[in-house]
């Protein structure tokens, strides 16, 4: 048995920022990671942080309030959040990063432009509210560097890209920010080289800066030690049992478990279970190691689960090597999206959980919209990166072989090739011509948000996200519905407690990140809309865990305190 105060499973942002918290307050803490690396899916995706009102933008000059972003989200989720949940988030994003900001080498900048996901509703900002982690030397690990989780694409040669590089290397051919993007990239290339440093970017540097400063606090992250289940004294958590060096171990936690395992993505028979149909565990781009673990041992003890049948969507393509998230390809002008009619059904520049929603809404109606087909011109290609593709690169020979890409000279051929009808898809093409040439959508308005315009062509007139197809050979490439993780699990409530149906709190057990039901509910709020939600409801855990010690040590009972406060609906 090992005994300490705090036990976290899982070292995704969620889990790190949870542990980082509490041992910062002076609590014993063990970190448990199912897989042979820590990171989880946070080291895969692109870091970036969404936090309302927080120094790093204040610092940039953003304009944000915390008035503003309450009317953003209270515009965004209406009554599908619990107020307490959002106001919780908004109230202590701000500090969470201040605590980060401290105690670990991390430094964040602002991502200029990248718009919030509504930009549009009131509190929306078009300029963005998202930040990322800047590059950093991953050798401030040591040892611990070789056990940091991979991003899910390697960029070549291992060159150091940050999401406000991303958006302008895919105009190289097209804006001279572009070019001048590029020579900033290989300058860094060769400062790198120089300094023999190893630079980690996106979400990497998020949980290598995050790894840093636990180990300033001699906090421990067991690899390779799954959780088996909850350890609990009558209601209240009092542990878990994990498998360790191939035994089982119980560890006893003094003040709490907090839950930040991930989600249930790679999960084949809770996603069939759970999800839409067709639905598998191999259009993700998660941690191979969210199996639903921590939900599952949750719902075992009795906790709520919400927002099992969603996800972090986003339209991918279903590459030979895995998936491919498309962020940029859909916004840029001389594409659309169409369905098993030849018919587009949605903006192609919407938010990709939106997108996504599109797709399942429509296969509903009994018209074929998985797979879809993003249809694209040889301009399209001459004049922008494509997944990962430099312009007019030639689609890989083993991408055709798996029927991802097929090209024609004519949309009729093809049309025939994907099985969609020739006339419908031509029609489809000469209406959205008409449209582009216009520079106005009014069939879906693509190009009219902020956001439409974010990985739009600013060189493009009269609307940087609409250009005609009209250079042969056509191109199709199969887009499916992947995700990032998904978004449903354990129901917490604003101090990141987990409850059971009833609303009852689960003493002793809290949730972070994917494990639990999202505060995004259904929708997506800005990049980083995962991440920093994830941080503050980690951040939540362990201040609630300090401070309900804190109060029993001046009362007869810890049950009485705890389900007191409950009610309240205030926050620690």
């Amino acid at each position: 048995m090992h005994e300490c105060d705090v036990v976290v499973v899982g070292s995704g942002a969620a889990g790190l920022t949870a542990a980082l918290t509490a041992a910062h307050q002076g609590l014993r803490v063990v970190v448990v990671e199912k897989a042979d690396k820590f990171g989880g899916s946070t080291a895969r995706s692109g870091g970036a942080v969404w936090v309302p009102n927080n120094s790093v933008l204040l610092d940039a000059g953003v304009e944000d309030t915390p008035d503003r972003a309450t009317a953003y989200l209270k515009n965004l989720l209406g009554d599908s959040v619990p107020e307490p949940r959002v106001t919780a988030l908004l109230d202590n994003g701000p500090a969470m990063l201040e605590l980060v900001r401290a105690l670990t080498p991390l430094k964040f900048a602002w991502i200029p432009g990248y718009s919030d996901y509504y930009p549009e509703l009131p509190g929306g900002m078009p300029g963005g509210r998202s930040i990322e982690p800047k590059p950093m030397n991953g050798q401030i690990l040591g040892d611990e560097l070789a056990h940091l989780n991979p991003p899910y694409i390697g960029t070549p040669g291992g060159i150091a890209v940050t999401a406000a590089d991303y958006k302008w290397l895919n105009l190289i051919a097209r804006h001279p920010r572009g070019v001048l993007r590029a020579l900033r990239v290989a300058g860094r290339r060769v400062l790198t080289a120089l300094r023999r440093h190893h630079t980690v970017t996106f979400g990497q540097a998020l949980v290598a800066g995050l790894r840093a400063g636990l180990m300033k606090l001699d906090v421990p992250v067991w690899l390779d030690t799954p959780l088996v289940e909850l350890r609990r004294d009558g209601d209240r958590v009092t542990g878990v049992l994990v498998r360790r060096d191939g035994a089982e171990l119980e560890i006893r936690a003094a003040r709490g478990v907090i839950l930040a395992s991930g989600g249930f993505e790679r999960n084949a028979e809770m996603r069939v279970k759970y999800q839409r149909s067709p639905i598998g565990a191999d259009w993700t781009t998660g941690a191979a190691s969210n199996t639903g673990d921590g939900i599952l041992a949750g719902e075992r003890i009795g906790a709520a689960l919400g927002l099992m049948d969603d996800a972090w969507w986003g339209p991918s393509i279903p590459l030979t090597g895995g998936p491919y998230f498309c962020l940029s390809e859909r916004s840029l002008p001389g594409c659309i999206l169409v369905n098993g009619a030849g018919e587009r059904y949605v903006n192609e520049s919407a938010p990709y959980v939106d997108a996504v929603h599109a797709m399942y809404d429509g296969e509903a109606t009994g018209v074929p919209h998985i797979p879809s087909w993003l249809i694209a011109d040889q301009r399209y290609r001459n004049r922008y990166t494509f997944a990962g593709l430099s312009p007019r690169q030639p689609f890989p020979g083993r991408w055709r072989k798996a029927g991802v890409v097929y090209s024609a000279a004519t949309l009729e051929e093809l049309a025939a090739l994907i099985d969609l009808p020739p006339g419908a898809l031509r029609n489809t093409v000469e209406k959205f011509n008409v449209a582009a040439k216009a520079g106005r959508d009014d069939q879906f308005s693509r190009g009219e948000s902020a956001y439409d315009h974010y990985y739009g062509d600013p060189t493009h007139r009269p609307n940087p996200s609409l250009a005609p197809l009209e250079v042969a050979p056509f191109h199709a490439v199969k887009i499916v519905p992947g995700d990032l993780g998904t978004k449903g699990g354990v129901c917490v409530d604003e101090r990141a407690r987990v409850l059971r149906p009833d609303g009852s709190v689960i003493a002793g057990l809290y949730a972070a990140g994917n494990v639990s039901a999202s505060v995004m509910g259904n929708t997506y709020a800005g990049a980083g809309g995962t991440i920093g939600p994830a941080m503050t409801f980690g951040y939540l855990a362990a201040m609630d865990i300090v401070a309900t010690e804190n109060t029993t040590t001046t009362t007869e009972s810890v049950e009485p305190a705890t389900e007191d406060r409950a009610n309240t609906g205030g926050v620690a």
